[in-house]
């Protein structure tokens, strides 16, 4: 381990990890393994990049590491808590509450304006107030059409309100998968952009799955899936001096879980 690494690991805490995760799934009689023992830290503030062709993973990795599939073997860790004993309401209310999502498919409901398809993850955990989703779609430069529906709007336009929705409940975690796949150059640029700059200034953790090399470079840390096992791709580089030190202190030992529950 180098002298960044080590201050690195000092600093900043884990947020997310997991340790050898497996994953398989069955076409007819046959098991087809997607995961093989994986293993990483996710820590805090940092930006992680997964590239990999596509049908190695990336989404597979991603849904384990938000608790919308388990995996057949391993452990996947939200501050050292083991999600899989979290029960079925709490780890719904985890996962509303400590990610947020940004997929492909922007997933915004036709009949909701922007503006309610924003706050609409607050709303489900009976948050009614509607300034958090205004500031949010100022953040995103798509105040000028919170009130229009998805309809109206260009994919460009659908994601960064998507990006803002993904924000609404502040979450610790930014997960996003392919964000730009569906939209050209030119307008995935600013989106990415828009990401990298919200992940910065708001000091959140993003893990992002790309198939673009150059994308996948302007992570902090660059990763790559490939034949079942997640890599590291690039060197460690000194953290961002835009980031302060966390308070939280080194998560080497087992911690105990925070004051923050999910209920």
């Amino acid at each position: 381990m180098n002298e960044i690494e080590s201050r690195e690991k000092a600093e900043r805490p884990s947020v997310l990890a997991v340790e050898a995760l497996q994953k398989s799934f069955r076409a007819g009689s046959v098991s087809v393994p997607v995961l093989t023992s994986v293993g990483m830290i996710f820590r805090e503030g940092l930006c992680y990049t997964i590239q990999g062709v596509s049908g190695s993973g990336k989404t597979t990795l991603l849904h384990l590491l938000a608790g919308l599939e388990n995996p057949d073997s391993g452990q996947v860790l939200y501050r050292n808590q083991d999600i899989s004993r979290f029960s079925r309401k709490r780890l719904a209310a985890w996962r509303g509450q400590a990610i947020g999502l940004v997929f492909q498919a922007y997933h915004l409901l036709p009949e909701l304006t922007a503006l309610e398809n924003v706050n609409l993850p607050a709303m489900l955990f009976g948050r009614q107030d509607a300034q958090p989703g205004w500031e949010l779609l100022k953040a995103v430069g798509m105040i000028h059409r919170s009130h229009h529906r998805p309809s109206e709007l260009s994919g460009g336009e659908q994601q960064r309100v998507a990006i803002a929705r993904a924000l609404r409940n502040d979450p610790e975690i930014l997960i996003a998968d392919e964000p730009t796949g569906n939209l050209d150059e030119e307008t995935g640029m600013e989106v990415i952009d828009l990401l990298l700059g919200l992940h910065k200034s708001r000091g959140k953790t993003l893990v992002l799955a790309t198939h673009d090399p150059r994308l996948a470079q302007r992570g902090d840390r660059q990763l790559v899936l490939t034949g079942g096992k997640l890599e590291h791709a690039d060197r460690p580089s000194a953290p961002s001096p835009s980031m302060p030190d966390s308070p939280k202190g080194s998560s080497e030992s087992r911690l105990e879980p925070e004051s923050k529950t999910f209920s």
